[in-house]
Formats: C-alpha cells, sequence, structure tokens
C-alpha cells in the first residue's frame, strides 16, 4: 500500500541528503521462532474448532486444575481476537459511513448510542437460544454467542473513536486529498485510516480491556435449569469465584495478567511506535519504541511476504477500487435517480416497520406492569444515576492529569503504558467479589463498594483516550509552548485541554455507556455462594434475568437506554460538535 499523504516529521536539511538508515538484518533465529509461532497458533485454532464442533452438553464442569490453564488462556484469547477484527470491521465501516454523510449520521449515530446503552445480560438470553436453536446439539452455537458478546464490549469506541477522527480531521489535508483527486479508497486508505490510527489502537486497547472486563460473563450462560460454560479462562475465573477458591483465582489472575503482558509486548508496543509515523508534525521528538520492531524491520521472511504478498495485493486493490468509479456504467440520469431512492426507501421503510411492530410489542408487553413496577424503576435509576455521576467524576478527577503525563512522555509511556494495560485489562469482576469482603464492613457497604466496581470498570475508556490525545499532540506546538515560556495552567489552558478535547469527549461517550453496564454486576454480587444488592437499576436488571422476568428486564433496560441516550444527546453530542467546530487541527 502506498505511503499516506499525512506530513510526517520532516528530515534535517543540514547537508547532503541521505537515504535512511537501513534496519540491521533479523538474526535467522528469530524468523525461525516467527515460524513456530505461527505453527503453534494454526494448531490452536485447529484444535480450538475441533471443539467448537464437538456436541453440546448442558452442563460442562470447568476444572480448576492449573495444568487446564494453558488451553483456557489460548481458547479465550482466540475468542477476543475473534471477536475485536469483527469490531475493528464493524467500528472503521460504521465510523466512515456515518461521516460521509450528514444524513446517515443522524440516525446512525443515535443508533450506536442506543447499542451500547444496552446491557450484556439484557439480551444475552436471546442471543444464548437462538444461536443454540440455529446449531442444535453443538457448542458452536455457544461459540459464536460468546463471540457476539464479547464483540458488544468492543465495536462501539472503536466506532466512536474513529468516526471522532474523521470529523476532527485538518481542513488541509482533506484539501489535499481533493487537489489530488483522490477517490474514495485512496483517500481512505492514504488519509483517514492513518490518521486514525493512533486513535484506533489506543481504543483497540481499550477494547481488549473491555472484553476481559466481560468475559466471565461472556463463556458462562445460565438459562433455567441449565448451565451453559465454555471453557476459557472467563469461566475458570467465575468457577474459582463461585467456589470461594482464592488459591485457583489467583493462579487464572496470574495467568491472565501473563497473557495481558504478552500481548502488550508481541502487538501494542510495536503498534503503538509503528503508530508514530502518523503524527502532524515538522520536527522530531522523542519517539515511543520498540525492540521487536526494530527486530523485525529487517527480517527476511517478512520481507519475502511484503514483497510477494501483501504489497501485489495492495496493488491489485489499488487498481480494482481506485478506478471504480471511472468503470461504472453509465446509467441515464433517470434510471439512476430512481435506482438511489430505491437504494434508500426500501431499507428506510423496511427499519420503520420493525420500529414500529417493536414499539406495539413492547407497549403491549408493558401495559401489564403494576405501578409498584414502575415506582422501583424510577427509583432504581435514580439511585444508579447518582453512582454514575460520581463514578465519571472521580475518573476524569484522576485520568486527565495522569493520561497527558504519559502520553506527553515518551519515557513514562514506555513504563506506565504496559502497566495501564495490565491493570485495565484484569476482570474486575474477577477481584471484585474477594474485595466486597472488606469493603462491606466500610460505611455505605454495598453504595460504596458498586461506586468502586463502575470506576474500575470505566476509567480506562477516558484514561486511553486521553492517552492517545496527548500522544497526538504535535510536537512542534510543544516546543512553541516552551520558547514563549507558556506553562502551567496557561499551557493547560491553551493548549493541553484544547488538543485533547475531541479524545475527552470521546472517552466520557463510551465511559458513561460503560458505567451503566458496569451497574449490572456491581450493583448484584455472587461470592462462594452468598449473594449482595443494593438498590439499583443494575440490581434490578440482574434480578429480573435471574428470575426470567422479562416484562421487568425489559422495562428496566429501555429506563437505562433512555437515560444514557438522553445524557449523550444533551451534553456530550454537544461537546462533540463543539470538538468538530473549534478544536481541531487546521
Amino acid at each position: 500500500m502506498a505511503q499516506p499523504i499525512i506530513p510526517v516529521r520532516a528530515p534535517s536539511t543540514g547537508g547532503e541528503p541521505s537515504e535512511p538508515p537501513r534496519s540491521p538484518p533479523t538474526p535467522r533465529w528469530i524468523d525461525a521462532l516467527m515460524l513456530c509461532v505461527l505453527a503453534a497458533v494454526a494448531y490452536g485454532i485447529m484444535r480450538a474448532a475441533a471443539e467448537w464442533r464437538a456436541p453440546l452438553s448442558p452442563n460442562v464442569r470447568v476444572s480448576l486444575a492449573a495444568r487446564q490453564l494453558p488451553s483456557y488462556a489460548g481458547l479465550s484469547t482466540l475468542r477476543m481476537a475473534i471477536a475485536y477484527l469483527l469490531s475493528l470491521a464493524f467500528g472503521i465501516a460504521y465510523a466512515r459511513i456515518a461521516a460521509g454523510s450528514r444524513a446517515a449520521e443522524r440516525l446512525m449515530m443515535p443508533l450506536l448510542d442506543i447499542l451500547q446503552s444496552v446491557p450484556i445480560l439484557s439480551f444475552m438470553p436471546g442471543v444464548v437460544l437462538g444461536l443454540a436453536a440455529l446449531f442444535p446439539g453443538r457448542t458452536l452455537g455457544l461459540e459464536i454467542a460468546a463471540i457476539i458478546l464479547i464483540f458488544t464490549s468492543q465495536a462501539w469506541n472503536l466506532a466512536f473513536s474513529f468516526h471522532q477522527s474523521l470529523l476532527t480531521m485538518p481542513r488541509e489535508l482533506s484539501e489535499a486529498a481533493a487537489v489530488y483527486r483522490l477517490g474514495f479508497w485512496r483517500r481512505f486508505t492514504r488519509l483517514e485510516l492513518p490518521f486514525g490510527a493512533i486513535s484506533l489502537i489506543a481504543n483497540s486497547m481499550m477494547s481488549w480491556a473491555g472484553g476481559w472486563f466481560f468475559l466471565m460473563a461472556s463463556e458462562q450462560f445460565t438459562l433455567g435449569s441449565s448451565n451453559l460454560r465454555l471453557p476459557g479462562l472467563g469461566s475458570y475465573l467465575a468457577a474459582a469465584a463461585d467456589a470461594g477458591d482464592t488459591h485457583a483465582l489467583a493462579l487464572g489472575l496470574g495467568t491472565l495478567v501473563f497473557v495481558i503482558v504478552m500481548l502488550d509486548q508481541l502487538i501494542w508496543r510495536p503498534l503503538v511506535a509503528w503508530s508514530d509515523r502518523f503524527k502532524i508534525e515538522q520536527s522530531g521528538g522523542d519517539a515511543p519504541e520498540s525492540r521487536l520492531l526494530d527486530a523485525l524491520r529487517g527480517s527476511a521472511m517478512l520481507e519475502w511476504v511484503s514483497s510477494r504478498v501483501t504489497r501485489p495485493l495492495a496493488r491489485a486493490l489499488d487498481r480494482k477500487l481506485g478506478s471504480a468509479a471511472r468503470t461504472e456504467p453509465r446509467t441515464s440520469p433517470k434510471r439512476h435517480d430512481l435506482r438511489t431512492r430505491l437504494t434508500v426507501w426500501v431499507p428506510a421503510v423496511a427499519v420503520l416497520v420493525l420500529v414500529i411492530w417493536g414499539a406495539i410489542a413492547t407497549i403491549g408487553a408493558l401495559a401489564g406492569m403494576a405501578r409498584s413496577d414502575w415506582q422501583l424503576v424510577v427509583v432504581s435509576a435514580a439511585a444508579t444515576f447518582l453512582r454514575t455521576t460520581i463514578a465519571l467524576v472521580l475518573a476524569a478527577a484522576w485520568t486527565i492529569p495522569v493520561g497527558v503525563a504519559i502520553g506527553t512522555n515518551p519515557r513514562w509511556a514506555r513504563r506506565a503504558q504496559p502497566l495501564v494495560q495490565i491493570t485495565a485489562s484484569v476482570p474486575a469482576t474477577a477481584v471484585f467479589p474477594v474485595l466486597l469482603l472488606a469493603l462491606l464492613s466500610l460505611p455505605g457497604g454495598l453504595n460504596i463498594a458498586a461506586v468502586a466496581l463502575m470506576l474500575l470498570g470505566t476509567q480506562w475508556y477516558l484514561l486511553f483516550n486521553v492517552i492517545a490525545g496527548a500522544m497526538a499532540i504535535p510536537a512542534d506546538l510543544r516546543e512553541v509552548a516552551a520558547t514563549y515560556r507558556i506553562t502551567g495552567w496557561r499551557r493547560w489552558k491553551t493548549l493541553i485541554l484544547p488538543a485533547i478535547f475531541p479524545y475527552l469527549v470521546t472517552g466520557m461517550i463510551t465511559a458513561t455507556g460503560g458505567a451503566w453496564n458496569a451497574s449490572v454486576v456491581s450493583e448484584y454480587v455472587t461470592f462462594a455462594g452468598r449473594k449482595e444488592s443494593t438498590i439499583g437499576l443494575g440490581s434490578l436488571i440482574a434480578q429480573a434475568a435471574e428470575r426470567s422476568d422479562f416484562r421487568l428486564l425489559l422495562a428496566g433496560t429501555l429506563v437505562m437506554a433512555a437515560i444514557v441516550i438522553a445524557s449523550n444527546r444533551l451534553g456530550w453530542r454537544r461537546l462533540y460538535a463543539l470538538a468538530e467546530a473549534r478544536y481541531r487541527l487546521g
């Protein structure tokens, strides 16, 4: 694929021009090790595919033996990887379609607000039952259900982040793309995707952290008398928590931390170092480093794959998609206009019919609810609203200064980013039952504990976005601020806060939905057969799902979605528009 048109650091102008330094050749043993890793991954996928075809057992027992942990870790990581690839493709495509048309944006972004506000327990029974019926007697249906549930914890913030990048792109770059007459494909691959790379990578790390957070809920399903479980780290941690086995819980968390560290070293750190090339700046600051990336740049095997596979494929895509507009058959204006109208109106009418049918069915289902149930829903919503607001304020109070410190200091980033990735990825739902025993003895009991778990589940959305925004601040602007001795609050007011503002708003939007979703597992907790609950919308939804009270479950879900949508529409979306209009480079 050709280089993007985004300007990167300008080379030095002193002396004679010279060729860029070539990376030293990679030792042969590294190429051999890469082949071994690829072979191991291929073998693991084949073994997982064989298990997916196995007969479905209604009561699977998850072994707490330590020897099962490598196999469980591999299965969970594979589910996470498949869900992430689907989330990345969905987020990029969804954001690109929404940003390309104001009419589409007015429909698609509120829909995205609705999707991220629906708690996982509300639609989990329907997803599991539907896919289990689609593949009767096979584990494949449960595997697809788990992947879909993990997808719902990863996709929304990727779509929000890429949409924010498209809206805040400097006008000079858009004008350059118009001057060079770049078509859709070349504009996307040379301009839009590179410009959003830093934000996408940061939110990809957050998506994996969110996937680990809901892994326990995604690998075990309780439907009536059936206890459907999939072997994996999530079900292992859940089984250890249910049994009150702190030794097994520690082993599971240790394995999870090991997997997270490996992913950070092998994937995320090289990607962060690679994405630094897409910064918009003319002078170079300290760039993030990755020893693995430096070693792989001289790999003979990767060079062979690049020259024989990826480059020819990129050229073929450029020829095919870059010239698609010129190769389209000509149509008469009336025929083209009729086809356009049918393309727009037929899906719109179908969606409208489904919405009307769903609204009528929902009204019919809720019509029989008692007045006392509605009063309980309203009081529960008010209690959860107060907790989520406190959690978001506390999250913003520490993530903004810490995120800016990490993002603007490469040394801190090298040391702190892996720790942040590890801490964010450890499922709070796994360690929270243990902490709950101590928190219940404090004044406030589960009310304070619920805020703590919401904070553990949502603060990372803010932190990763703030780090991405701080990393994207051009070194030129930081040097100008240093030259004019702009320090303290004045530096925050004129440089840092305007630069990170679009990223901060994106983080707050996703954190709001995450906080309300986390209320389901923070207000109703089970550990070693002991159940603790407090009044709140999350507790109401969890208990309604457990009792199979679908009417109350529907009412609680709709109220939660309505509150999240209203807060986004009335608050965060207006700030989103402000970020697009005022706080963009250009």
